[in-house]
């Protein structure tokens, strides 16, 4: 940090006059393909794993009630995100929505959000693909601090190199992951039985459970989160507004397409998993998919590809998030909701330290903790978050500001909107259901943050920043307006 990024006049509204020239991101580096390809890049991870722990929450019935509703919900929530994304092309993504819609306090409640998802998510995964190492014997490794290191040291180098080439490299290892979830549902479609699907013992005593709702209704519900693994992190797609090429037409374009994508693969991996090995022998293992292949035999051809692009799955998703946690940490900084010497770029436009920092964290967190399952349910707890406020803007710019210049619309506007509001809050308390003591660890961080804004940093806001301008022009058109 130099001299000049140091607040030296007290309000912290005046930076220098090269402020913005020393926090630029390189423009026009990602097209509507590469976009799609980050948006599923994301979310791929999670077909592999994790969400096959709600069949032991809710079984069948629930978490397939509960995959359609978190669909529903995302879907909602990607339509009113391209209309924002549209009028905010910026990299703060749904904080600087929010920032526009609900204030400094409802945009830093957003971004210290979206935050926590995208550095707890990228530790947990980092243990997730020591897990495979280990499991495939790739190097004679094991799962520990060295192959965590490897993972952030390695990817993090190739984001600093750039971001266009950090993007080709999502685009093609996320797709080999998707030709092989493809792949895996053609081999496990030809086991395909129907009485697989509800073979989890029903508890008697939950009210309205059956065979196809074991654990009753509530199972539905604390089903939730895992029904979200499907499409986890779609909603980042937005924080590459600034480096996108016509971010106005592609950047809708691309949260459509890829959010089809992830309702297609989520649709044939749950159905193609349970039904080739049963709902009850997948529900808690590590690798549903591999286990539905073989099951206890012996490994076949098709199960090690699958485990192998497990890995490849794990990694995009790895890489993608790490992409997403440094453009949300960038935009904060260079608005001074964070130290404002986290949003410097370097000669190749990237944003070095909203890359390294957010990799040393959660390095320390997956190196101290090991407890990546402990993570990912802290990071869901902050995406629930983000995703009500991210819906609540769409709903106060729609009342507020119905004038405002909209390239792209909304389909049904407010009312799809208010569908993802409810959806969303419903899915933040289905966290408490899931694992307390993340929801409430959770609650702690942001504790720490908001008081950090109460008392520090929402004194100290950066004028220029592009979220805070586009906010104060709002301001004097409405001051215009009312004379």
């Amino acid at each position: 940090m130099t001299l000049e990024d140091t607040d030296t006049t007290g309000s912290g509204n005046t930076p220098p006059d090269n402020y913005l020239e020393r926090r630029t991101l390189r423009r026009g580096s990602a097209g509507w393909l590469l976009l799609t390809g980050l948006g599923v890049a994301y979310v791929v991870s999670g077909d592999f794993s994790g969400w096959n722990i709600g069949l032991s929450k809710g079984g069948f019935g629930g978490l397939a009630a509960a995959t359609v509703l978190m669909g529903l919900m995302y879907a909602c929530l990607v339509f009113a995100l391209a209309e924002l994304s549209a009028i905010l092309p910026t990299a703060g993504g749904g904080y600087g929505f929010a920032r526009r819609a609900l204030g400094t306090w409802g945009g830093f409640l957003t971004g210290t959000a979206i935050l926590i998802e995208y550095i707890l998510a990228p530790a947990a995964i980092s243990i997730f693909i020591g897990d495979y190492v280990e499991s495939l014997g790739l190097f004679g490794l094991e799962s520990g601090w060295p192959v965590y290191l490897a993972c952030f040291a390695v990817f993090i180098g190739i984001h600093l190199w750039g971001v266009g080439e950090a993007l080709r490299f999502s685009l093609v290892v996320t797709a080999i992951a998707v030709a092989a979830l493809l792949i895996f549902a053609a081999g496990a479609f030809t086991d395909f039985q129907v009485s697989g699907l509800d073979d989890i013992p029903v508890d008697k005593d939950a009210v309205g459970s059956s065979s196809w709702l074991p654990f009753g209704l509530l199972g539905i519900w604390a089903a939730f989160p895992f029904g979200m693994w499907f499409f986890l992190g779609v909603e980042g797609v937005p924080l590459a507004a600034e480096e996108a090429k016509d971010p106005v037409r592609s950047m809708p374009k691309a949260l459509a397409l890829s959010m089809s994508i992830l309702v297609l693969l989520a649709l044939i991996t749950f159905f193609a998993a349970t039904g080739a090995r049963g709902s009850a022998a997948i529900q808690e293992a590590g690798n549903p998919l591999v286990v539905a292949l073989q099951g206890d035999g012996d490994p076949t051809a098709l199960s090690r590809f699958v485990n192998y692009a497990g890995l490849a799955g794990l990694v995009a998703s790895f890489f993608s998030l790490i992409y997403a946690g440094s453009r949300q940490l960038f935009a904060l900084s260079r608005a001074g909701y964070l130290p404002r010497f986290l949003s410097l770029t370097s000669r190749r436009k990237s944003p070095y330290l909203g890359l390294l920092i957010p990799g040393a964290i959660g390095f320390a967190l997956a190196a101290g903790t090991g407890d990546g399952a402990r993570m990912l349910n802290i990071a869901v707890f902050g995406a629930t978050i983000s995703y009500a406020l991210m819906a609540l803007s769409h709903i106060v710019l729609r009342r507020r500001e119905p004038d405002l210049p909209r390239p792209y619309r909304t389909p049904g506007g407010v009312a799809t909107s208010s569908v993802a509001f409810v959806l969303a809050l419903s899915a933040l308390v289905a966290t408490f259901l899931v694992d307390k003591d993340a929801a409430f660890t959770a609650l702690a961080v942001y504790g720490v943050a908001l008081a950090y804004f109460a008392f520090y940093s929402r004194h100290r806001l950066v004028a220029r920043a592009p979220e805070e301008e586009f906010a104060a022009l709002a301001a004097a058109e409405a001051e215009l307006a009312r004379d």
